[in-house]
């Protein structure tokens, strides 16, 4: 039984430092495919680093909704070529946020941001990682008016059970983190009811999104079994039968 964490950030402040410690854990529990994920200039380029040093982790680069001015115009170039590295298999994350940001000229950059880096990933190859909170709808049209023409991930996914099956027409995979486990999380159970299991992807999302009973800890990817576990008691399926199809579809959508 082998785990793919598609989306944790060994590049973050908490967990940088004990990169080397968590991935040794991880091996010794079969957590052996690891997608560190870029949120912005700084951690794409750390991201990037960590996948170079670890044979078991990838690297996808990205500017999130919330950090757009943390790249500079003269440095987009050289930041996006980036994704010609064999080892930087996606472009992300990205979307839009529209729960920290109330603006309505920050939130039209925002869509500009997030079709514009679509477009580069089209230029690349490359599949997206989704970053979309308050804002399903818009995300949605953005979606189905400029595709993703080799598949993306809907990071995290928190909208309705109804709304998933319109990100599913689009070929999209799900991601499903630890709030899967909450006590309190009946819709996103429900959305894991529905989604068939060959459009599953588990994450962490580490070092946010501790599952229970580890709310309010420091996550880490060792914590996907606890993930696994819930899907297979959801989906009436073994546990085995979770890993091989997320896996599965890990590497068939990042090419690893």
């Amino acid at each position: 039984m082998k785990y793919f964490d598609t989306h944790c950030h060994l590049n973050s402040e908490q967990l940088y430092r004990d990169r080397k410690q968590i991935i040794s854990d991880c091996l010794k529990k079969n957590i052996d495919l690891i997608l560190v994920v870029g949120f912005d200039y700084k951690t794409s380029l750390q991201a990037v680093e960590i996948a170079k040093e670890f044979n078991c982790c990838y690297a996808s680069i990205g500017i999130h909704p919330t950090e757009l001015d943390s790249l500079k115009k003269e440095d987009e170039e050289q930041f996006f070529s980036l994704l010609n590295h064999d080892k930087v298999v996606a472009l992300g994350e990205i979307g839009l946020d529209y729960h920290w940001v109330k603006d309505s000229k920050e939130r039209e950059r925002q869509k500009e941001w997030f079709i514009k880096q679509i477009e580069i990933a089209n230029k690349y190859h490359k599949p997206i990682i989704i970053h979309s909170r308050d804002a399903s709808n818009d995300t949605y049209q953005i979606l189905k008016e400029h595709r993703p023409l080799y598949g993306g991930s809907m990071h995290c996914y928190s909208y309705s059970s109804e709304m998933v099956k319109l990100f599913l027409n689009l070929d999209l995979y799900i991601g499903i983190d630890g709030p899967v486990t909450f006590l309190n999380g009946k819709n996103i159970k429900e959305v894991v009811k529905i989604t068939p299991l060959d459009k599953l992807l588990i994450e962490t999302d580490s070092p946010y999104l501790s599952p229970h009973p580890l709310r309010g800890t420091v996550n880490t990817p060792l914590n996907l079994t606890l993930i696994v576990k819930e899907i297979a008691n959801i989906k009436s399926e073994s546990e085995e039968k979770i890993c091989e199809c997320t896996y599965s579809n890990g590497r068939k959508l990042f090419h690893v």
